[in-house]
């Protein structure tokens, strides 16, 4: 059994590496939260609460549950002085997450492994050549991912009262390429950059859930900031005359801290409705990104202006349990953009969505499915070239699709 748990874990961690989302936060971790609009701090009752709440993991039953998620971008950048006019590639990004819950009297301990953070791109090379110093075979890509490994316990202090406390190990990767052009008097020269870093960090998460009545209840949580130090290589064929193409790096990218208050309200027996409001401190982890290069021949830093601002999600959610055996369940959220105009561009999107949600599952005996679709419409942002170097209009549009399985013991 040992050894078929750390297989399983191991996939997890080795698939999650496909992920590409946007914004450097994945809005949604399990198919039943994401569902309900992600609106689920004030709910937290299957074993997900290890990310959304540890405290919900108060009083439930042995259980295991899986879930993946499919993440496809629909993405578009149009500059018309430039002859510009692309798509994104539009590819499946497959995110699995895995979570666990065991009970102790009133103690439960839980375990999760999942993908909390994920930004990346792809983009035809041959469509923005007029940005490459006319090289149409530049490779435009980002990625970056955290998969984090969080074992927590939740204490029953009250009938009413909850407590949880997790704590977090995050893997980090960032991975680019993007054109460096090189002007002279002879004109410009693009040249294919490229780089790859992977780092680790650690954090902690509380939480508290709080039960008012049979019709009411709210939970609160807080999760630290997590700092990714990465190091890694990067490679600029501008530099091969003089010896030196590679050179090795070291840079930090944070998570941010987040914090989240939400209320369950249950005006029925088979109705739910949830809302959340979660807070994003992206001013103090996405500011700017430092490269410091250890090749003589390379200059000693490099820093990546991002400037992002704090945002706030608001969520709301609802689950209708039909029969038994079968629940539906919807939701929407808002999601401003953390980058401002300034910093925008196509390798490092960021958009404020409108999302819809919905989701079902279907329960017999220990056994439980569940489906989740959600989609973000993003609005269109018309970047004035006064204030940035990737001026036009950016647009993305994101679809999402999950499936989760659970056991209880």
């Amino acid at each position: 059994m040992k050894k078929r748990l750390v297989l399983v874990i191991g996939l997890v961690i080795i698939c999650s590496a496909s992920l590409i989302a946007n914004g450097l936060s994945l809005n949604s971790i399990g198919t039943r939260a994401l569902g309900m609009g992600g609106a689920f701090v004030g709910l937290a009752n299957d074993p997900t609460a290890i990310y959304w709440n540890p405290a919900g993991l108060s009083g439930q039953q042995a259980q295991i549950y899986g879930a993946i998620t499919d993440i496809k971008l629909y993405g578009s950048y149009k500059y018309d002085p430039a002859g510009v006019d692309v798509e994104n590639e539009r590819k499946d990004n497959i995110t699995p997450n895995l979570f666990m819950t065991y009970p102790m009297d009133k103690l439960t301990f839980g375990f999760g492994v999942f993908a909390p953070s994920g930004l990346g791109v792809e983009w035809p090379g041959e469509d923005l050549a007029a940005f490459a110093g006319g090289n149409p075979d530049i490779k435009w890509k980002s990625q970056i991912f955290a998969i984090s490994i969080s074992p927590g316990v939740a204490y029953q202090v009250t009938d009413k009262l909850s407590l949880g406390f997790a704590g977090i190990m995050s893997y980090g990767s960032f991975n680019l390429d993007r054109p460096y052009v090189h002007t002279d008097s002879t004109g410009s020269t693009g040249f294919q950059y490229e780089e790859s870093s992977t780092g680790t960090g650690f954090g902690v998460e509380g939480g508290m859930m709080y039960k008012m009545s049979d019709m009411f209840q709210f939970g609160a949580s807080i999760r630290s900031k997590v700092n990714l130090t990465l190091s890694g290589e990067a490679k600029n064929p501008a530099l091969a005359a003089y010896g030196a193409e590679k050179s090795d790096f070291d840079r930090d990218v944070a998570l941010p801290l987040w914090a989240a208050f939400g209320i369950a309200v249950n005006p029925c027996e088979k109705l739910t409705i949830t809302a959340d409001a979660q807070y994003s401190q992206w001013a103090e982890s996405e500011d700017k990104f430092i490269t410091e290069f250890d090749n003589a021949a390379w200059p000693d830093s490099s820093e990546m202006i991002l400037e992002w601002e704090d945002c706030t999600q608001i969520r709301f959610g609802a689950e209708y349990m039909v029969n038994p055996a079968f629940t539906a369940r919807a939701g929407y959220y808002y999601d401003p953009a953390p980058a401002p105009d300034k910093t925008v561009n196509i390798l490092f999107p960021s958009a404020t969505y409108n999302a819809i949600t919905g989701g079902m599952s279907y329960s017999k005996a220990n056994y439980k499915i569940d489906f989740g679709l959600e989609y973000l419409m993003g609005e269109e942002r018309d970047v004035d070239p006064a204030e940035h170097n990737m001026p036009g209009k950016h647009s993305l549009d994101i679809f999402a699709f999950s499936v989760g399985m659970g056991y209880n013991f």
